[in-house]
């Protein structure tokens, strides 16, 4: 029987008219995102930009502290955790949002609670059918607190979890870090745990390029952006204890690859130890379609539709794999790539 991922490839996509994207903020508590949103939202550009407040607890206040953001344009979400039993005012939310009268919303933003895992908002964007013909995946940020965040990452499960899941990697409070060498040790223990997103230090040229990235054109059906891939110097310096057994890795393959036999091998990793895999994105490079880049997306169990980009980012066209796990055994991912998706021979007509 063939897995959630062979089947989004043969599914057809439907046509679409454009959808309005939902970008995702997400960072453990006291990492700035509130802050960083106000500076964004005080932009002119942004007008049209609703904002979706996911709140711990009975009683929310982050969505009074959005002072640049218009009332009606602030939804407050009462439960921190967005877990199975408020999914369902997630979808009410952004359906109330795309119906109200007055002007159209342009863009929506999630501020996540700081204790909150993301998996369940990009679940819930991506496989809700009513809402998946209304609104696009945008970028998923994640704030890093310049001063705790390696403590936070090594003590707190949804920490990871959150920059695992992140796009883009926005490292906040810099101004508060009096030793170069801490700066260092934070950015290469974030390239290390997620070593495809771009690790942005916010000063005001990161505030800018961020509103760049949320006015982008609303391309739809665009492929998510090109994974970058990191290689930072040096052991991991984040603490141990849970981290422990977290590792990140590039999988790299000169030859292409059988798209069903590929399809065949990430079903059966994601079925086999799914519940290990904190990340995955990728470009692949296929036989059936060398000269397009496949585009692979999944956090935890959950794949975006893939997608090929029109030609090769750069001139390097092999295959490049990233994970970001719980104790995956990567030899065994690597002889098992190397079994399954290796280039059937064909034979020739006698």
């Amino acid at each position: 029987m063939s897995g959630h991922f062979s089947a989004l490839l043969r599914a057809d996509t439907p046509a679409q008219g454009p959808r309005v994207p939902v970008s995702v903020l997400t960072g453990f508590l006291g990492s700035g995102k509130t802050t960083l949103l106000n500076q964004l939202l005080a932009s002119p550009d942004l007008s049209g930009t609703a904002v979706i407040v996911n709140e711990f607890g009975e009683a929310g206040l982050d969505q009074d502290l959005l002072t640049a953001a218009a009332p009606d344009d602030v939804v407050l979400l009462p439960n921190g955790c967005l877990c199975c039993a408020v999914r369902g005012d997630l979808v009410q939310a952004l359906g109330a949002l795309m119906d109200r009268p007055g002007q159209a919303i342009q863009r929506v933003v999630i501020e996540t609670s700081g204790l909150a895992e993301p998996g369940p908002i990009l679940r819930t964007l991506l496989l809700d059918p009513l809402l998946s013909t209304r609104y696009r995946l945008g970028t998923v940020f994640c704030t890093v607190d310049a001063v705790l965040g390696q403590n936070s990452l090594a003590q707190h499960p949804e920490a990871l979890a959150q920059l695992a899941a992140a796009d883009e990697v926005l490292v906040t409070k810099l101004d508060l870090i009096t030793h170069p060498a801490e700066t260092a040790s934070l950015l290469n223990c974030l390239a290390q745990l997620n070593p495809s997103a771009p690790v942005r230090q916010l000063g005001l040229d990161g505030v800018e390029l961020l509103r760049q990235r949320l006015l982008a054109p609303r391309a739809d059906l665009a492929p998510p952006p090109a994974p970058a891939f990191y290689h930072p110097v040096g052991a991991p310096t984040a603490s141990p204890r849970h981290l422990a057994d977290v590792q990140s890795f590039v999988l790299l393959r000169d030859e292409p690859l059988d798209l069903d036999g590929f399809a065949q091998w990430l079903d059966m990793v994601v079925a086999a130890q799914g519940e290990k895999l904190l990340r995955f994105k990728g470009l692949v490079q296929t036989v059936q379609s060398p000269e397009k880049p496949l585009v692979v997306h999944a956090i935890q169990h959950l794949f975006h539709p893939p997608a090929y980009l029109p030609a090769w980012p750069t001139a390097d066209h092999r295959t490049r794999l990233v994970f970001i796990t719980r104790g995956m055994d990567r030899e065994a991912l690597e002889s098992t790539l190397d079994v399954m998706a290796r280039p059937r021979r064909r034979r020739r007509p006698t």
